[in-house]
């Protein structure tokens, strides 16, 4: 697979694994907090098996600042997409805005290539 596609595809699954550990538990607010914490952890070990090598294939075609980037882009989707379909929290137009604010930011990193 291309350096240029493998990150990204590694990285939004790294991102679903880390959404579900920093904020899956939120569902589960009866369940102690040691065990929320177990669990994440767990969860977050897979994620780092995913974003370490994404990071590392990705170097090969794009810079840190790119590859963060990126990141944070898919970080910003993935979590739009687990907000709504899994807590069921809407996202509001001050959400969409700010956002889309922050991928026009994003579109600036790449400028230079």
């Amino acid at each position: 697979m291309s350096p240029h596609v493998a990150p990204i595809l590694m990285l939004v699954a790294s991102n679903v694994f880390m959404t579900f550990a920093w904020y899956g538990h939120l569902k589960y607010k009866t369940s102690a907090l040691w065990m929320a914490v177990i669990v994440s952890w767990g969860i977050a070990f897979f994620e780092y098996w995913l974003a370490v090598p994404a990071n590392r294939i990705g170097s090969a075609v794009y810079s840190a600042a790119e590859l963060k980037t990126i990141q944070e882009v898919i970080t910003l989707v993935v979590f739009a997409a687990f907000s709504v379909l899994y807590l069921k929290e809407p996202l509001g137009w001050n959400h969409l805005v700010g956002f889309g604010l922050i991928a026009a930011g994003a579109a600036f990193i790449f400028q230079a290539r």
